[in-house]
């Protein structure tokens, strides 16, 4: 198994530097009070399409050679990485496929739509998901570029961590959501080179635990029909992933949907930022677990801001 090293990352970075943005690190007074502790979250909710997918996207269409390119890229995704590869084909200005569920929040169809890519609309299962690409990939030799079970893709999801701790190199613990495990896996490679000290916390919904599972009996137990405000969360990990996470990450918390619903509100509002369910997952693991972080500094990616703004999910009905 070809496992990316920090080497990698950094390759990625300076390949992909140009064409995301570095992303800002905030903290709020009144966060910190009530974590106990210095927290200091990474933005990815002001990255391109909003969302650190665009990083690992954007790396691993770059990498395309003139010939595959111009095949076009294709995936299948329930929004971020979806809106990301679409964003990512046009600099290189090639044809970009999606299959996305019906049930995709309807943001997040209008985000790929908008960046020009041809969605394929298919059933909720990860089954119809898969067989619908292999359709879509049969019919136009697109590559199909996986949301997170790639090599380039991590590297490029990696270069989050890489610039928090370039900015905050005295944080002592990184909280992190995982679904997949793209996020997770290129932020721990790189905080684990930095500084092998500061630990790395994988952050899970309950109701979405394969991870949390995998993490503990040492073997992939896959996500059975994960039900969870995070959608973007509910994905299992891959056989890349889990191994860079067993190797990497210190500890995998889960919170409920009603801590992540907590998190979400305090992050809207007290620092006047929109973040979706799925990036609130972090600041959830740390309220929960207040002794982990008190007293000290840690960081928190904040992975996206692709909010369904006319259903948000602590809104009263």
């Amino acid at each position: 198994m070809n496992i990316p090293k920090y080497q990698n990352i950094q390759e990625a970075h300076d390949r992909i530097r140009m064409h995301i943005h570095r992303t800002p690190v905030l903290s709020s007074t009144g966060v910190n009070a009530i974590a106990g502790s210095t927290l200091y979250f990474k933005c990815e909710n002001f990255q391109k399409t909003e969302a650190f997918k665009y990083r690992g996207a954007t790396n691993a269409v770059i990498l395309l050679t003139e010939s595959v390119a111009s095949r076009g890229v294709a995936t299948h995704s329930s929004g971020n990485h979806a809106a990301a590869l679409a964003r990512a084909s046009q600099i290189r200005n090639i044809p970009c496929f999606i299959v996305m569920p019906r049930t995709a929040p309807k943001n997040k169809i209008t985000a790929v739509r908008s960046y020009g890519a041809i969605i394929t609309f298919c059933e909720p299962t990860l089954d119809d998901r898969e067989k619908t690409l292999e359709k879509i990939i049969n019919l136009t030799d697109a590559t199909f570029i996986h949301p997170y079970d790639n090599f380039n893709v991590i590297c490029g999801q990696g270069t989050a961590a890489k610039e928090l701790l370039e900015d905050h190199p005295d944080i002592e613990a990184l909280f992190v959501p995982v679904g997949g495990g793209g996020i997770l896996s290129g932020s721990a490679i790189s905080i684990k080179a930095l500084n092998h000290h500061i630990k790395v916390y994988g952050c899970e919904p309950d109701n979405a635990d394969d991870a949390y599972q995998s993490f503990k009996k040492g073997r992939i137990i896959p996500s059975v029909n994960p039900v969870t405000i995070a959608d973007g969360l509910l994905t299992s990990l891959s056989e890349l992933t889990f191994e860079i996470i067993r190797n990497h990450v210190d500890e995998i918390l889960t919170v409920s949907d009603d801590d992540i619903l907590s998190a979400m509100k305090i992050i809207w509002e007290r620092m006047k930022i929109i973040i979706e369910p799925s990036a609130a997952v972090g600041i959830a693991a740390v309220m929960k677990n207040p002794h982990l972080v008190h007293g000290k500094k840690a960081g928190v990616i904040l992975t996206g801001g692709n909010a369904d703004l006319s259903n948000l999910p602590f809104a009263e009905k």
